[in-house]
């Protein structure tokens, strides 16, 4: 006589499923919880200290003292080198951000045709994002020197005077530009471009072609309202980065000739960790955070202007 089993009720079927879940909810954690513990004690701890400290008066080497906002108000009000250093920032973003995103989007579209030896040039266009920032700051101090600087040298051979580049105030900061720009134009940025362009429906490309477009046109009319969504992603972090820049200045200039380069990242370095005044370097942190935030919102916000999402427009 065989014996049959009932099967499992509806309670047991519900019961094993919830164990099951259960067990992934817990391996899961486990899993990220190297992370989870890491954005605690190293960016969320760290950023909910930083908004307290911004509110006090306090120097390490004693306990901070609530001053409200007075770190706020001294920064506009009796700091001479704030708000110069905030233009000098915004003077340096100007030139970097949109002359680097022409020439990764030049370089991008370059690359994007069918070269001999392509994968050569692209290798060869990244290979100076790979430079650490430390070398490229002091090979650029070196070939920017006026008196014995590779690139005085060069123009003196073709008759042209040098400027005094990382040494003259009017110099360092287009100074700075030119060493961003041979840092990062083949970087991430014209790595993102070419995948932005290679996108690009080569069905519209041939209709416009077969409507009698040029190359300029067909680039102008076709190729880049399909890859706004990918300038404005590289506009938004172009922009970030260049606010925030921090390294190039400290090392090739040190802030100066006569604080001509003296960016407000330098000047919450130099408030944190030399005059260790920590108080007014996080209020100063937060306004710059600010700053960032209002200019990225802005650019999010204009953006449905110029940017073109094809499957909306096709919804």
């Amino acid at each position: 006589m065989a014996i049959t089993t009932s099967p499992p009720t509806s309670v047991a079927r519900v019961s094993r499923r919830s164990n099951i879940r259960r067990r992934e909810i817990i391996e899961g954690i486990l899993y990220l919880s190297p992370w989870i513990i890491g954005f605690i004690v190293f960016v969320a701890g760290p950023l909910f200290a930083s908004i307290y400290l911004s509110f006090t008066k306090y120097n390490v080497l004693r306990p901070p003292s609530f001053i409200g906002i007075q770190n706020f108000v001294y920064a506009f009000t009796k700091d001479d080198l704030f708000l110069p250093s905030i233009w000098r920032t915004f003077y340096y973003t100007l030139l970097l951000v949109p002359s680097g995103m022409i020439a990764s989007l030049f370089v991008a579209v370059l690359l994007n045709q069918k070269l001999v030896a392509t994968s050569v040039w692209r290798t060869l266009y990244f290979l100076p994002t790979l430079t650490p920032l430390v070398a490229a700051a002091l090979l650029w101090r070196w070939m920017l020197n006026p008196d014995v600087g590779l690139v005085n040298y060069l123009l003196g051979q073709i008759g042209i005077q040098g400027p005094g580049w990382l040494n003259s105030t009017t110099w360092a900061i287009p100074s700075l530009v030119i060493m961003g720009l041979w840092a990062s134009v083949g970087g991430s940025r014209m790595i993102i471009f070419l995948a932005g362009l290679q996108d690009v429906p080569v069905e519209l490309l041939e209709a416009a072609e077969i409507d009698g477009a040029g190359t300029w046109n067909k680039f102008w009319n076709v190729t880049l309202p399909l890859i706004t969504p990918t300038v404005l992603f590289n506009l938004v972090l172009g922009m970030i980065f260049a606010l925030r820049t921090f390294e190039v200045a400290f090392i090739a200039t040190n802030g100066g000739p006569a604080r001509a380069t003296w960016f407000i990242s330098l000047h919450i370095y130099q408030n944190a960790f030399v005059s260790f005044d920590m108080g007014y370097a996080s209020a100063l942190s937060w306004l710059f955070f600010i700053i960032i935030f209002v200019l990225t919102y802005l650019q999010f916000k204009l953006s449905g202007q110029w940017v073109f999402y094809q499957g909306e427009r096709q919804a």
